[in-house]
């Protein structure tokens, strides 16, 4: 079997949720499917270390795609031309895009459509080509896979699809998260926090993600507790905005904020372990893959009573709604204050992460592959 996978989202040390998505699972599936050839679709110069197995052919297809434009001249133009010649028996695109004007089968994993309940997000340029073309994916793929339940039902609801051409495929969470020891989590605080405990935020500074609430949050907590406590903010400021600015600028404890910016895989398991709390209260997600990271590294959550978040977590965090800056700022203040709170809440994440694997996730995905070429 002769399957082509859309890979240009591997790029070395700058591995997000689709791109690591997209690695964990081809890791597994390559080496574990030697059976079977797997010919890697990146856009540009590869890193060697994306090449898992022997039965994978990487091929660059210009130009490189990271704009509408060249999405469509990428996907629509030269793509095509490269699966002629491969004659895959399924197209495998792990972030979602396909060629509409290719005539194979194919399976896209559509993690989640924000873009269409909230295009004001992102970019015009980016909104537009997502609800323009996305739901003709959905049309087109022979099945689709997603991240959880919530995305299933809300691609049937969207788009109108049937719900049995859909598998769910959970996100996993990789084994390096760890609890850490007490003298580790000190060392890291000494490190990163100037010698205080602090709650973390993990992923993207983007408008989704609820940047200003949380700030206002923070605040908010520091305000009524009188602890020391810093708020450590891990990613990338790519989607930063003049609201963030002025609600970082209008804060009374502004100076307890600290954006580490992209970290090392090391770094951010360190960071992640000896975090008191950590907060994911985004808006709206397909997963949210930082939760089940916390729940393995013995880390408390808050996280939203919104979109897939609920399902994630299960019993096993504060849920809190993510627009009420005073319900995020309490569920703060209740992880510094309950100790038998943390303790309940860490044993429940343990149990809850057991769930979350890439090996099961590189399972459902392999069946779903399955399916589509059956």
């Amino acid at each position: 079997m002769r399957i082509a996978v859309n890979t240009r989202l591997l790029i070395s040390n700058r591995l997000e949720g689709l791109g690591r998505f997209t690695a964990e699972t081809l890791r597994l599936i390559t080496t574990q499917h030697p059976e079977h050839e797997f010919y890697f679709l990146f856009d540009r110069p590869y890193s060697q270390e994306f090449v898992f197995s022997k039965n994978v052919t990487p091929i660059v297809v210009k130009p490189p795609a990271r704009h509408p434009v060249l999405w469509h001249v990428w996907f629509e133009l030269a793509l095509p031309k490269v699966l002629k010649k491969i004659q895959p028996d399924l197209f495998l695109s792990p972030d979602g895009f396909l060629s509409l004007n290719s005539s194979f089968k194919c399976l896209p994993v559509i993690h989640d459509l924000n873009f269409a309940h909230n295009p004001q997000d992102l970019a015009k340029s980016h909104a537009w080509f997502y609800n323009r073309y996305f739901p003709k994916y959905a049309d087109k793929a022979t099945r689709i896979a997603t991240v959880s339940e919530f995305s299933k039902q809300d691609i049937v609801t969207q788009y109108g699809i049937d719900p049995s051409k859909i598998d769910v495929v959970y996100n996993g969470v990789s084994e390096r998260f760890t609890s850490l020891t007490k003298e580790k989590k000190e060392d890291v605080k000494k490190k990163w926090s100037t010698d205080v405990p602090y709650f973390i935020y993990v992923g993207s500074i983007h408008q989704r993600k609820n940047i200003e609430r949380m700030l206002k949050a923070f605040d908010a907590f520091k305000n009524g507790s009188g602890l020391h406590n810093k708020f450590v903010l891990v990613g990338n400021k790519k989607w930063w905005t003049s609201g963030m600015e002025q609600t970082l600028n209008g804060m009374q404890f502004k100076n307890d904020v600290i954006f580490t910016g992209r970290v090392s895989d090391e770094d951010l398991n360190d960071l992640m372990g000896a975090a008191e709390a950590n907060v994911y209260v985004s808006t709206f997600e397909g997963f949210g893959i930082p939760i089940i990271e916390a729940f393995q590294s013995g880390v408390p959550v808050i996280t939203s009573n919104t979109t897939s978040m609920p399902e994630i977590a299960g019993d096993a965090a504060l849920v809190v709604n993510p627009l009420e800056v005073d319900a995020i700022s309490e569920a703060m203040l209740q992880l510094t204050s309950n100790e038998k709170l943390r303790e309940k809440l860490i044993v429940k994440g343990k149990t809850q992460a057991s769930q979350f694997t890439w090996q099961r996730t590189a399972d459902l995905l392999w069946d779903s592959i399955e399916k589509s070429i059956s």
